[in-house]
């Protein structure tokens, strides 16, 4: 007689998550569906126009040559050099590249490293809304508590009262972004001499996300928190070579951080990723020797953003200023009641382009009918985008 097998099936396996209420984010969301309705993308904050050959030719070279295995975990010296003479050459302050400079796998892990290091259980930490989804699922992941205070409707400033009444006993961090990703905005000297001013004489550690630093126009500066010695002295500051040399996907960024900072961040870092791609470090200790290749940024992007915002009058939306980074606001509150993630899915599915509803970067949800787009794109794909927006 054959025997039957009677094993019971297991019991199913519970998991209490750490993150509940976090889903696929909005880039990935928005991105997967502009491809499926053969949209333009005007989403993701990435370029559709390629990086420099030269610097391709650079990583081909060192590849070819052998440098392929582990890289230090700190970072390659020679880039790490690069980093701190750039840092001097643009801000005035040169980090010692031995104790205060590591290259991370993108911003977005310098950013989770800087925050698992600093962040306890029951620390607060202070973010500015809107705001880049990394910040609150990493403060959360360490226990920590975020405070989210809305940037002021519109102009996107910080308001610096509530700022200030904000500020207690457990406030161990404050996360600022300059220029800011969603809103364009930038951070000036009075900004950041108020700051200082706010956190002198606490105890209060600081992340400047400081990814689009070397998009920025109108001839305005870039106050990076580095040329603020009460500033720079409690600060994790993040740079990303992706967004600098339009190669995203490379996932290359520094940390420049005081060495009581660094040596936390690195603790965490080399658990996370252990060390970053190594000929991409070598191919950037060369490029980095042409200043010409970050100075000339601003003149570029501007370019894109004042094509892109002449074009963009031809429609009903309502431009906000952008003053920085790689993306325009525009509101569409006048034009209908739907909420910015239901409009941002229409204009996909009707007319062919997407965009990223600015809700996405509120923890709540926060909708102020205000759509984001990034112009870091072709000519070509700029105009065609237009010509269908024009249509809404």
């Amino acid at each position: 007689m054959q025997k039957i097998n009677t094993v019971a099936p297991s019991p199913a396996i519970e998991i209490t998550s750490k993150l509940p209420t976090v889903g696929t984010t909005i880039f990935t969301v928005m991105t997967r569906m502009a491809a499926e309705y053969g949209a333009i993308s005007l989403s993701q904050g990435a370029p559709d126009f390629p990086c420099s050959n030269e610097l391709i030719d650079l990583i081909t070279h060192y590849m070819k040559a052998g440098f392929n295995q582990y890289a230090p975990m700190e970072g390659l010296m020679a880039l790490r050099e690069q980093i701190a003479l750039k840092t001097e050459r643009c801000y005035g302050y040169a980090p010692d590249p031995l104790s205060e400079v590591t290259v991370v796998t993108g911003a977005t892990e310098g950013l989770f490293a800087a925050i698992t290091a600093v962040i306890h259980p029951g620390d607060e930490v202070i973010v500015l809304e809107p705001c880049y989804d990394s910040y609150i699922p990493a403060i959360e992941l360490c226990g920590g508590k975020a405070i989210r205070i809305s940037l002021e409707s519109e102009t996107y400033r910080i308001p610096w009262q509530q700022l200030a009444n904000a500020i207690n006993s457990r406030t161990r961090l404050l996360i600022i972004n300059t220029p800011h990703n969603p809103t364009g905005t930038i951070l000036r000297k009075e900004d950041i001499q108020q700051l200082a001013a706010l956190l002198k004489d606490t105890q209060i550690l600081l992340i400047s996300d400081e990814v689009y630093e070397h998009i920025i126009f109108d001839g305005e500066p870039h106050y990076s928190v580095l040329r603020e010695p009460e500033l720079r002295e409690r600060s994790f500051v993040m740079s990303s070579f992706g967004k600098t040399y339009h190669a995203t996907g490379w996932k290359m960024g520094y940390c420049i951080a005081p060495a009581f900072l660094t040596r936390e961040l690195r603790r965490v870092h080399q658990f996370l990723v252990f060390s970053t791609h190594t000929p991409t470090q070598y191919a950037l200790a060369d490029y980095l020797k042409k200043p010409e290749t970050y100075e000339d940024l601003p003149a570029f992007f501007q370019k894109k953003r004042d094509m892109f915002r002449q074009m963009m009058s031809q429609t009903r939306f309502r431009l906000l200023p952008s003053e920085g980074s790689y993306f325009q606001l525009a509101s569409y509150a006048h034009m209908t009641d739907e909420g910015d993630a239901d409009y941002a899915t229409r204009l996909t599915k009707e007319y062919g382009v997407a965009t990223i509803p600015v809700s996405a970067f509120y923890k709540e949800g926060t909708d102020n009918k205000i759509l984001r787009f990034c112009f870091a794109k072709k000519d070509e794909t700029l105009e065609k985008a237009v010509e269908r927006l024009a249509k809404v």
